[in-house]
């Protein structure tokens, strides 16, 4: 099989969570223990960090992937969902997995393959930990794909678990509430392993501090050992100063902080990061602050990271990002409010099982809108989505196509307004010059 045909047949043959929803979620770590004890158990071979979170986690994993290479360690960095190919969620030092190993990996495999039928997602983890293991990683940044208690990364034992944020998504899998949100998310504290927690409220932080003392792990809330202060942010940078307040009086450790992944939410992430480099150095990982500067500073051309925050022309300014949630929406349009532009295009698609009525309320009235949707069975349609839309008294055009979305709202912008693009992972994934 080619390439193409390669994930064709996976596609075909499996379930997946941006195609069949909850129903691609097994809810079962016993496929992918399955899948890993006929791999010979590749988890096993190489250190881990285990990232787990509603919103940030992917930001999170990059920055730690990208200062770990800077270090010098040869770094595996695995997520999800992919954007544009499926072999971005296979990294090594930023380099993507070779398409051929995929076809390899699942001719060699394939009886197997079809005899336990895992989902998508479980034999997207069983590559990741295969192709870590054969190619020596000294470490892989681990990130979770829904959940943590039973998502199939979490069969690893990590040497430091990070959560950075609890919000409500995915609630008809993971919990109504918050505390039980994080309940599922804390299920990657590991026994004797620390645990960092990037950001929490007073409905989670007692969830995590419950799970650590149950599994003897030492626990940290970076917020309470680091303050990021935001200096300067435009499009395309984000300049913080990093203080450690463990001390009486505030210490500045990082002046001027340039992060190539821009937003206030990046604030937060930036402190958990920060206290996971601690927590590494005192794990014997030699990770200078140059290291921690270089990694922050140029994370995205390091990791080949798409899609946070991704300015894909200046005049007219046009970003797509992938924040598909309340939470994520919200502290996106947040950072669209400082840009201080007055015309605003919003080109936006979601999918179902997303409370598009609570996430609409976020955007302005006075934007123009053009809703589409993606080519996957979890979109909403784009006819349905703009009558939602007008119910909250948000009037806009329906194009099916992002593409011709975007084609359509050019025509009308002026050289310095502001076109975004997202509301679902998906529609940002179809866009052609990403």
């Amino acid at each position: 099989m080619t390439y193409e045909e390669t994930i064709d047949y996976l596609y075909s043959l499996l379930p997946v969570f941006h195609r069949d929803g909850e129903k691609a979620f097994k809810g079962s770590l016993t496929n992918i223990l399955k899948l890993s004890e006929y791999l010979g158990n590749p988890h096993l071979k190489f250190k881990s960090i285990h990232v787990a979170g509603t919103n940030g986690k992917g930001s999170t994993s990059h920055y730690l992937a990208a200062i770990l290479q800077s270090a010098g360690y040869k770094t595996g960095l695995y997520t999800s969902p992919h954007l544009k190919d499926y072999t971005e969620r296979f990294r090594i030092n930023g380099k993507s997995i070779e398409k051929a190993n995929v076809v390899t990996f699942v001719k060699e495999h394939k009886s197997f393959i079809e005899e336990l039928k895992p989902s998508f997602f479980e034999l997207s983890v069983a590559i990741a930990f295969d192709f870590f293991a054969n190619e020596n990683v000294d470490i892989a940044v681990i990130e979770v794909g829904l959940g943590g208690r039973l998502d199939s990364t979490n069969i690893i034992t990590p040497i430091l678990s990070v959560i950075t944020n609890i919000g409500f998504d995915h609630v008809n899998i993971l919990g109504d509430t918050l505390p039980k949100i994080a309940s599922e998310k804390a299920g990657i504290i590991k026994e004797n392993i620390p645990v960092v927690i990037s950001e929490y409220n007073d409905e989670t932080k007692p969830v995590f501090i419950d799970k650590a003392k149950s599994t003897n792990s030492e626990i940290y809330f970076a917020s309470e050992n680091f303050s990021v202060v935001e200096k300067e942010t435009n499009s395309t940078n984000l300049i913080v100063d990093v203080f450690n307040i463990e001390i009486d009086s505030p210490r500045l450790i990082f002046k001027d902080l340039n992060s190539q992944l821009i937003g206030p939410y990046q604030l937060k992430n930036i402190a958990g990061v920060v206290q996971s480099v601690m927590i590494l150095r005192s794990l014997s990982y030699s990770i200078s602050d140059e290291a921690i500067i270089n990694g922050i500073s140029k994370v995205v051309t390091l990791t080949s990271l798409k899609g946070r925050w991704q300015i894909l022309s200046e005049k007219p300014l046009t970003i797509c990002d992938t924040g598909h949630n309340e939470h994520g929406l919200k502290i996106v349009l947040d950072q669209i409010k400082k840009l201080n532009i007055k015309q605003k295009y919003f080109i936006l698609g979601f999918v179902t099982d997303k409370n598009v009525d609570e996430i609409l309320e976020l955007f302005p009235k006075d934007g123009t809108y053009c809703f589409c949707q993606a080519n996957t069975p979890r979109s909403l349609a784009s006819e349905n989505l703009i009558k939602i839309a007008e119910s909250h008294g948000i009037s806009g055009y329906s194009i099916l196509s992002v593409n011709d979305s975007l084609k359509f709202i050019q025509e009308k912008a002026q050289r310095d307004d502001l076109i975004y693009i997202g509301g679902s992972t998906f529609v940002v994934a179809e866009l052609d010059n990403l």
